[in-house]
């Protein structure tokens, strides 16, 4: 059985859409755009008929960046970075993939996604191996890990109407234009001929 973390995001309602998993997992993990990605992954999973989880971990004291509310990091390669973000909530939604059965957790890391390290193919390669290599042999895959956001959009099939429910922003709820998820999302519509005016 396979689930995706579901972001709410463009890349992982695509990857929903392409590979159709059982099941979608959400972790609300302190981040400030929760509720908005929350909404918007429920309503995906509905459009697309796949079981909707959610996971509550509140780990905003550990955060920095764009998705904490709070100035970056000197780590951080990018305005968004948050500490091993990917490692945390592989983590969290990998332990309920397992409760409910899966063997296999699809994530939507694309090619572009490589400005930081839990970006990068050898990232999914190690953490899958660390998590397979537990108790239940969950295994870590990165479908979409050669494509942009566009060419994931294409590759998926998905429609329009689907990929609008999408949340991209890393501030809050509501989008605010100008965070790096907000200029991704206005690009990836615009490369595919989406963008009305």
């Amino acid at each position: 059985m396979k689930a995706v973390l579901m972001s709410g995001g463009m890349d992982s309602i695509s990857i929903a859409w392409w590979k159709r998993p059982e099941i979608a997992i959400f972790v609300d993990y302190g981040q400030k755009p929760a509720s908005a990605e929350r909404d918007a992954g429920q309503a995906a999973c509905r459009a697309m008929n796949i079981r909707y989880e959610q996971v509550n971990a509140d780990c905003s004291a550990v955060g920095s960046g764009d998705m904490a509310g709070t100035a970056p990091s000197s780590h951080a390669p990018v305005s968004e970075w948050w500490p091993f973000r990917n490692q945390l909530i592989l983590t969290l939604a990998g332990a309920a993939a397992l409760r409910l059965g899966a063997t296999e957790l699809l994530i939507g890391t694309l090619r572009t996604d490589g400005q930081h390290a839990d970006g990068l193919p050898a990232f999914v390669d190690r953490i899958s191996d660390l998590m397979s290599m537990q108790e239940g042999g969950l295994t870590v895959s990165a479908p979409a890990i050669g494509l942009s956001a566009p060419e994931l959009v294409i590759a998926s099939g998905i429609d329009k109407a689907t990929l609008a429910w999408a949340h991209s922003c890393h501030t809050g709820v509501l989008a605010c234009g100008n965070c790096r998820g907000c200029i991704k999302h206005y690009e990836t519509w615009k490369a595919l001929g989406w963008d009305a005016h």
